[in-house]
């Protein structure tokens, strides 16, 4: 599948994607020590939800536009504001007009130690991201393709930090390509945080990602965790939209787990499509013998 982010900006799956990437980033400021964020895939930075793109898909409007609505609990509202808060900081005339990308949540939450790499290859984009950071001094914005930036770019010198992999999924064997190139780095940087976006749309495609890097984690010395994230709107018709979205967390933050219950539990109404959402949450083991 193409996954061209002008036509699903703030749709439910960028609304997944984005709590899960706000609350490993506050897990990661508890200590003074600085992290990097590298955004392997970053996109434009910024969206306009006014655009023709935005409004021929209107994704938004099941997506942000009703999480901007919704009432949470006491314990899942401090849970989810500071990703609201951020989307509110886009749109300080309380109407919902921009909608900011994986790179630009990720600034707003660096604090001046941090730093971040974001790799975008197409012109277009790269240049509304340029744009979006002119003269930053904690963001630098790499023009080489993803695949080849995720091996290179680690470990970080900050020892500490997220790798975000969200590609695009043009190719036909992008889940193989993703499988390899995190072996690739994983090899390197074992350590790290890793949060990998994907559409799931196909059981075995997601399956046999998730089964490869629960063995890749528990080879790790010393062993890694995995926590697989999916989250369905609605049935997953073939040849249909995306109707179910799925994140990878390589190394996840002790507290994401239980976090992500509350969250999700809560989403699972205002973002369900023709009826109650529902979610997956789970710590894939690894193969016998591994």
């Amino acid at each position: 599948m193409n996954y061209r982010h002008a036509f699903h900006a703030g749709g439910f799956a960028d609304v997944i994607k984005h709590i899960v990437l706000t609350r490993i980033l506050i897990y990661l400021q508890e200590k003074e020590a600085a992290f990097r964020v590298i955004d392997t895939h970053a996109g434009a930075g910024l969206y306009d939800l006014t655009s023709e793109e935005a409004s021929r898909s209107g994704e938004w409007r099941t997506g942000i536009a009703r999480i901007m609505q919704a009432r949470f609990s006491d314990s899942a509202l401090p849970l989810v504001a500071p990703y609201l808060d951020i989307v509110r900081a886009f749109n300080p005339r309380a109407e919902l007009v921009a909608y900011p990308g994986s790179p630009l949540i990720a600034r707003a939450m660096l604090r001046p130690q941090d730093r971040m790499t974001a790799c975008e290859l197409a012109p277009i984009p790269r240049k509304h991201l340029i744009d979006a950071l002119r003269r930053d001094t904690q963001a630098r914005i790499v023009d080489l393709d993803g695949w080849v930036a995720l091996p290179a770019f680690v470990p970080p010198n900050e020892r500490r930090g997220l790798v975000l992999i969200d590609p695009p999924f043009e190719a036909k064997d992008e889940f193989e390509r993703l499988g390899e190139r995190f072996a690739a780095a994983f090899a390197k940087w074992p350590t790290g945080v890793y949060l990998i976006w994907y559409p799931a749309k196909s059981r075995r495609a997601t399956d046999e990602l998730a089964q490869r890097l629960a063995d890749l984690t528990a080879a790790a010395k010393p062993p890694g965790k995995l926590l697989r994230i999916e989250f369905s709107v609605a049935p997953q018709i073939a040849g249909e939209g995306l109707a179910s979205t799925g994140l990878l967390v390589v190394n996840p933050p002790w507290t994401l787990y239980d976090e992500l219950r509350t969250i999700l539990h809560e989403l699972e109404k205002p973002l369900g499509q023709g009826g109650t959402a529902r979610f997956r949450l789970e710590f894939p083991k690894a193969s016998p013998g591994n």
